[in-house]
């Protein structure tokens, strides 16, 4: 996993996000932190500064998601690439294009859904979510209904694209969504985009947790579960490949199940966030190109973020320096693209982020029209 905070400087002139909550803390605010102090540590000694001041430095958490999805990896790579802490090697030599002093820590979590709640409570800086989900946040309804709307929830674009995955043995007869009636499955940890997804896709496929046995778990223990024997699939939503899918593949010889046909075009009606794709036979070992439906990514804030900070977060993510390290680092890293960014997000950008993509001449008609993405049906909270 890289070092989510190998660059870093100080910047009086920038907001101070909150500092790293201390050793004690409690609730999900400790997960996912070790990278983050691994960071500062070694920044620290890089810069040749005491302690004191790196306790000191700018901080912005990241909420990405379980360390064996796809969130968590992107999202160390993207703080490593924009922290920018004292004797960081200058951008025009290839280092941080990141704002002076801010240093970025990638924090572990159970995955969207979870996101949106630490930033609604502000115990991150930013965190990542799938698009049907920041939508379903930001105006109450789908998985979020029966809570306040999150209205001051903004994008700062869409990253990539992930992949709806349904993961099974080759040896278990199980060849479609249908036959997974009876079986049991894990459909995601509480708080995960995958969970929601799950149930949709069950939903559309006239299944139900009801119908299954489920079970609610991380994407390794799922995959380790399923290789023992002990499961007979798993969902998983991510940027393939998973590590979670790669890890079982070179155990067992496992099959994606398509999700197509009719229930997958009546969801790509319903739910216009959806998209239809397929994952490539090279995706995971022994696997064949797979049909399925994939959704955007997006990197969210509060919109009560400094413009200013989140403009200049906004400008490093998308420098070429940045996105080098991106695609060097996850095979999902080279699917980023800042002309499809602002084009088709879920919910209003911020606007330090629309100052940026307006000036580099990234701003889509669609930009911040909610009303016109919002999907036809928002499915209520199971």
């Amino acid at each position: 996993m890289p070092r989510a905070g190998r660059n870093a400087a100080s910047a009086s002139d920038l907001p101070t996000p909150s500092r790293i909550p201390a050793a004690g803390a409690s609730g999900p605010t400790r997960r996912g932190l070790l990278a983050g102090a691994a960071g500062l540590a070694l920044a620290a000694q890089a810069g040749g500064f005491s302690t004191g001041l790196a306790q000191d430095l700018r901080y912005f958490r990241i909420g990405t998601g379980t360390t064996s999805g796809t969130y968590f990896p992107i999202g160390g790579l993207i703080a490593n690439a924009i922290s920018n802490p004292p004797g960081s090697r200058p951008c025009d030599r290839g280092g941080s294009c990141g704002i002076p002093g801010l240093i970025m820590v990638a924090q572990a979590t159970n995955g969207s859904v979870e996101n949106i709640e630490l930033l609604r409570s502000g115990a991150v800086e930013a965190g990542f979510a799938q698009a049907d989900t920041a939508f379903w946040a930001y105006s109450g309804t789908g998985s979020f209904t029966g809570k306040p709307p999150f209205e001051g929830l903004r994008s700062l674009g869409m990253l990539y694209a992930e992949a709806i995955q349904v993961v099974v043995r080759s040896d278990g007869f199980i060849d479609r969504i249908a036959d997974l009636k009876g079986r049991s499955l894990s459909l995601g940890e509480e708080g995960s985009g995958t969970l929601v997804e799950a149930r949709l896709i069950l939903d559309a496929y006239g299944l139900s947790e009801s119908t299954i046995t489920p079970q609610y778990l991380k994407p390794a223990t799922a995959a380790d579960r399923l290789a023992k024997g002990e499961l007979d699939g798993f969902f998983m939503v991510g940027g393939y490949p998973v590590a979670a899918v790669s890890d079982v593949a070179t155990r067992v010889p496992i099959r994606l199940l398509p999700i197509d046909g009719e229930p997958a075009a009546r969801l790509r009606r319903n739910l216009r966030f959806y998209l239809e794709s397929e994952i490539p036979g090279d995706a995971y070992p022994g696997t064949a190109p797979t049909p399925t439906l994939s959704l955007g990514a997006e990197l969210l804030v509060r919109a009560d973020r400094d413009p200013d900070l989140i403009y200049g977060v906004v400008k490093a993510l998308w420098h070429e320096n940045t996105r080098r390290v991106l695609a060097e680092g996850h095979p999902r890293g080279r699917s980023f693209d800042p002309a499809k960014a602002a084009t088709d997000v879920a919910i209003p950008l911020h606007p330090g982020a629309e100052r940026y993509y307006r000036e580099a001449g990234l701003l889509g008609d669609a930009a911040n029209e909610t009303n016109a993405r919002a999907p036809a049906v928002a499915p209520a909270k199971p």
